[in-house]
């Protein structure tokens, strides 16, 4: 039987519980009106927008509109299970659970009872698992059903099963060496370990961002130089003419897994590489030369905050050893290190994360429109209106947005924003 672990309300740990728990349903109700009043949008707004009238087929546009309804009405669905879930997880003690079931698989394993850093190990491993188990059905759904449906997939079951598990394996082999660092510096470097946690965490980070694209990423996908022609020439060239200190010049192979069509870059300082997915290049010719060339700079992969971590460490150094915290998930006779880091991450921190997540796509927003902006007075409005079109249509995506939802969720500004801004109209109401 199954008992509640729920605390004294009145304590101290009834109370960090009562408000955890509350800001979770406030988030989750939050985010499910701003999915509401998209879903509105959705339902209403049955022909494409007057700018795009001459721009977008009205089939292309059913199309959009077919393929976020069922993207919303899944997610929808989905969220609400996850919402459940994670409530279960924290009035059952799924956390102590989970802790107590890794360290007798530790010592079945031969390390002695109570080491912490292997009993760590296997935790964030049996997480894992059970993360992965559970989600698999919906990934499955998604992909063989959602993404199926739309002319998307392009995974056969025996790679799905194939990649997932590659996934989970390659997932391990990294975070073991790197949660037992973590347990062993909080362990071990006494009352300022946090600043020790804070050098270590970043240099891993850069450390795996810069090995990630040659040694991580070629085991999922594979990679080659883009050939040498027409196309290369042209990247080059602009790269030279706006003092882009582009390197290296990639295409990846994503047309094995979906239909969708995307392009970053990635690097340090003046070593910068650019990837192009193959299904960009699919029907480029000269004569469609316009719109590859502008497709290519949709989307780049930002940086974590080096600052922001070194708050979540300092609070988390002050929060360590504050035993109502760790009473409030249900251990009751230990307090297990990472642990307490998940708890302040994950918890502590939850309304200052939804803040400066929503700060960063603010921030976000702005450079994007502030990209469109250089591209303009580069002579290339035209162009970049032409491929964003373009490259809407060949992504299914829907152009109209409500302004709420699309402020809260979108780093990169709808489509319509976009020409709008292109174009120096106003925002219409």
């Amino acid at each position: 039987m199954i008992s509640l672990a729920i605390p004294e309300l009145a304590s101290w740990e009834g109370k960090i519980f009562v408000g955890v728990l509350g800001f979770s349903w406030a988030t989750y109700m939050w985010e499910e009106y701003l999915a509401y009043r998209q879903r509105r949008v959705y339902r209403e707004r049955k022909d494409p927008p007057a700018e795009l009238k001459d721009l977008m087929e009205k089939d292309s546009y059913d199309k959009a509109r077919a393929y976020s309804i069922d993207k919303s009405n899944f997610g929808l669905i989905s969220g609400g299970f996850d919402q459940v879930l994670g409530t279960a997880v924290m009035v059952l003690g799924g956390y102590p659970v989970l802790w107590g079931a890794s360290g007798k698989v530790a010592e079945w394993l031969g390390f002695p009872a109570g080491a912490e850093i292997p009993q760590t190990v296997v935790f964030v491993g049996l997480r894992s698992l059970l993360s992965t188990v559970v989600n698999m059905p919906w990934s499955v759904y998604f992909t063989f059903w959602v993404e199926q449906k739309h002319g998307f997939n392009k995974q056969t079951p025996g790679f799905f099963i194939k990649d997932n598990l590659k996934k989970f394996i390659v997932t391990q082999v990294i975070s073991a060496p790197v949660v037992s660092s973590l347990v062993y510096i909080i362990k071990a470097g006494g009352d300022y370990f946090f600043i020790y946690l804070w050098g270590f965490t970043t240099a891993v980070m850069l450390f795996l961002m810069t090995i990630y694209p040659s040694c991580i990423a070629p085991l999922f996908d594979k990679y080659t130089p883009l050939p040498e022609g027409d196309l290369r020439t042209k990247i080059e060239n602009l790269a030279k003419q706006i003092d882009f200190p582009l390197t290296k010049l990639y295409v990846v192979e994503g047309s094995k897994r979906s239909a969708h069509s995307n392009a970053y870059f990635y690097g340090f300082f003046k070593n910068k590489r650019i990837v192009l997915y193959d299904t960009l290049l699919e029907d480029y010719t000269p004569l469609n030369e316009e719109g590859a060339e502008a497709k290519k700079s949709d989307d780049c992969q930002g940086e974590e905050d080096g600052v922001n971590l070194f708050l979540v460490f300092s609070v988390f150094g002050s929060l360590y050893k504050y035993s109502p915290l760790y009473r409030a998930y249900g251990f009751n006779h230990s307090q297990p290190a990472f642990i307490g880091l998940i708890l302040v991450m994950q918890y502590v921190f939850a309304p200052y994360n939804e803040i400066l997540q929503f700060l960063l796509t603010m921030f976000s927003r702005h450079n994007e429109f502030q990209a469109d902006k250089f591209a303009k007075e580069l002579g290339f409005s035209d162009k970049l209106k032409m491929a964003l079109i373009k490259l809407n249509e060949d992504n299914l995506g829907f152009p109209v947005y409500d302004p709420l939802y699309s402020a809260w969720h979108h780093s990169h500004p709808p489509i319509l924003e976009r020409i709008r801004a292109l174009e120096g109209k106003a925002k219409e109401e």
